[in-house]
């Protein structure tokens, strides 16, 4: 019997393919490792630069044993960009995370994002784009395992579901988010591959990937316009330190080393927050009101002069009169740029006027007489008089302690009831010593903004953006004035108490009035019976907003457990234990502590949210005020009843608990010793 050859054999071939470019990107790796850069710098600051260039490189060109090379490949009908002659023959691409090239510069695996590879994503039986085949590559810890092809060209052959799609789509998870490079869908490619001038708005309710799509969607951006975000730089904010913890492997893992994550409490830093605003302060204070108070008690510092400027040089005087300099004040309100930029300003517009007096007698002064007018004491000392400096911090202290400078200041804008409601209960004595609020970080934020320019980015990504408050969309806006933004968001899961009501409305305060809104409606993540369950809830939740459709072929795990102790929900913990991947046990807060002991009373050892889950310790006990974001193989989720009244109002509770039940991605076990939220019985 003959043996078989090896090249006869497509999963062989495409296997040595692999083995071939991984070679391959070893060798561009140790190329880079080789650089000699001492006959090329030509000061320690370029060799410092160019070492740190490096060594970014070097990580960019890792070699992740665990992450696939490729995972897709595309045979063209013809050559792209080449004329379509009878009898040309195409080519062939395998697509990957990052470029590799061989020792001869032909490449071995093209970038996700390159032109090439869109069909990848966008080609279809309707519209192949000159595909002849589309194969999809199946992979076990590394290895290459499996091959699924779609001859797009051929009109005999039925369109499928990819069957190693769905299984890459649920296949369980333990650690942090990974990327979907290998199965991003059409309409989720479209927002990816959009262009850098405008923003985008991405509505998407649990499992449709929205977050992924943002991510991505920086990694497209950075590969299309990399040398202008270089210079202006982008940022990814997520709504707490957990989150940003559970996907910051995603970009990395695409290659981008380089974009920075934060919180918007991290973007406005300015004083240390200790204290809690009660939710009626909250909402007054993130009203976008306040940028108008705020700007009245920034401009009220301005006095208008009374006396003359003297200015003395060697024999001579030069008087300039109290309603020129009027005049001159009254022209940079006028101008309404910032409060600090305008105080610049002011000395050189009265040296200015000193330079006129001079030349009309004479004189033939230059700038460097006019530096030195601005810098005359008599100048400065009138200044100081006239355009004081203004302390953001010490401001809003005064704002906020003060009842007589609020009202002078707030008349006509807000009411005297919201002005008692954001006053403080005591007097404070400074900036160090006050117990401030999240809120008012944010105003000291605005406040700052108000006398010197924040600095823009060039992209900015804001993730679970329906919780932010008006002023905190202004505080993300002044980091993109001059760049573009991707907002991603539920409206159904905004779960404060000054949620968006409308993508309309928050992109106006963000100042990205014309950003297109996108609507992502098919769920990849969430099972058919999970997410048929917790649309219930959205009736009361967000009347009007379109329910997710899952288009998972397995509908999952679903089941909802009468309890009658602690030691049930342990039970149903180590239940779903017993399957491969991330299990995650969610319950108001309050009920938080009481699980802890039972889960260890029974030895069950779990994390906290942001932790990364091993393949030892799998189960994180979750918070659901923190749960937002994440998504785990299997969930428990313990007294939906307790989860509603834990909020302050019935629709931010139940929003927390529509939060709650869509994060698991193949089941969920539904646990409560209380009746369920009579929302949860409907239809039933």
């Amino acid at each position: 019997m003959p043996v078989p050859d090896p090249s006869d054999d497509p999963l062989s071939r495409e296997r040595a393919h692999l083995t071939h470019s991984r070679a391959a990107l070893r060798s561009m790796r140790e190329d880079v490792e080789s650089l000699d850069i001492r006959d090329v710098t030509a000061n320690w600051v370029n060799a410092e630069v160019l070492t740190r260039q490096i060594d970014e490189r070097i990580k960019a060109l890792a070699d992740l044993s665990h992450t696939p090379l490729f995972f897709g490949r595309l045979d063209y009908l013809h050559s792209p960009g080449a004329d379509r002659a009878e009898g040309a023959e195409g080519e062939r691409f395998y697509i990957g995370r990052r470029h590799v090239h061989d020792a001869d510069g032909d490449p071995m695996v093209i970038d996700w994002r390159a032109p090439v590879s869109q069909p990848f994503y966008r080609a279809s039986k309707k519209n192949p784009l000159d595909i002849a085949l589309r194969r999809r590559f199946g992979y076990t810890a590394g290895d290459l395992t499996a091959y699924e092809d779609e001859h797009l060209s051929d009109p005999s052959e039925a369109a499928a579901t990819s069957k190693l799609l769905q299984q890459e789509i649920e296949r369980p998870r333990v650690g942090p988010m990974r990327d979907i490079v290998a199965t991003i869908q059409p309409e989720q490619d479209e927002i990816v591959r959009s262009g850098l001038g405008g923003s985008v708005c991405v509505q998407g309710g649990p499992g449709t990937g929205k977050t992924a799509v943002g991510l991505h969607r920086v990694a497209y951006l950075l590969y299309a316009h990399r040398d202008r975000l270089a210079r202006t730089g982008t940022l990814v904010i997520g709504p707490n330190a957990s989150f940003l913890h559970y996907i910051e492997q995603v970009l990395p893992a695409l290659g981008e080393l380089e974009v920075k994550q934060a919180t918007v409490d991290d973007l406005v830093a300015h004083v240390e927050v200790r204290g809690r605003d009660e939710a009626a302060a909250a909402v007054v204070k993130g009203d976008a009101r306040m940028a108008e108070v705020l700007r009245r008690a920034v401009r009220s510092h301005v006095t208008m002069p009374t006396e003359p400027v003297m200015v003395v040089r060697g024999s001579r005087r030069w008087r300039v009169p109290a309603y020129e300099l009027e005049v001159i004040v009254r022209e940079l309100l006028d101008r309404d740029i910032r409060y600090g930029a305008a105080r610049e300003a002011l000395p050189q517009r009265i040296a200015h006027a000193v330079l006129v007096q001079m030349e009309r007698s004479g004189e033939a002064p230059d700038d460097r007489v006019q530096d030195a007018v601005a810098r005359n004491t008599a100048v400065k000392t009138a200044v100081k008089a006239v355009w004081p400096p203004v302390d953001p911090a010490k401001l809003v202290l005064r704002l906020l302690s003060d009842a007589d400078f609020l009202a002078a200041h707030a008349e006509g804008i807000l009411t005297e009831d919201e002005q008692k409601t954001i006053l403080w209960a005591r007097p404070v004595r400074s900036v160090k010593s006050a117990k401030w609020a999240a809120a008012d970080a944010v105003l000291i934020d605005e406040a700052t903004d108000l006398v010197q320019r924040t600095h823009s980015l060039g992209h900015v990504v804001l993730d679970e953006a329906q919780d932010l408050s008006p002023m905190q969309y202004r505080a993300v806006g002044r980091r993109c004035t001059t760049g573009s933004a991707t907002v991603l968001g539920d409206l159904a899961q905004g779960t404060t108490p000054w949620a968006t009501r409308s993508w309309e409305e928050a992109l106006t305060h963000l100042g990205k009035g014309d950003a297109v809104v996108e609507e992502l409606t098919a769920g990849f993540r969430v099972p058919t019976d999970v997410i048929t369950y917790a649309s219930r809830l959205l009736p009361h939740i967000a009347p009007g907003l379109t329910p997710v459709a899952s288009v998972r072929e397995n509908p999952g795990f679903f089941e909802v457990r009468p309890a009658t102790a602690d030691t049930e929900v342990v039970a149903a913990c180590e239940e779903l234990l017993r399957n491969e991947g991330s299990v995650g046990l969610i319950a108001a807060d309050a009920r938080v502590p009481l699980l802890a002991e039972a889960l260890t009373a029974a030895g069950l050892p779990y994390l906290g949210p942001g932790e990364e889950t091993t393949l030892t310790t799998r189960l994180t006990l979750v918070p659901a005020s923190l749960a937002k974001g994440l998504e785990y193989d299997y969930v428990v989720l313990d007294e939906p009843r307790a989860v509603v009244d834990a909020e302050p109002d019935e629709r931010t509770g139940l929003r927390r608990l529509y939060v709650s039940l869509t994060r698991a991605v193949s089941g969920l076990i539904v646990t409560h010793t209380a009746p369920l939220p009579p929302q949860l019985s409907q239809g039933r």
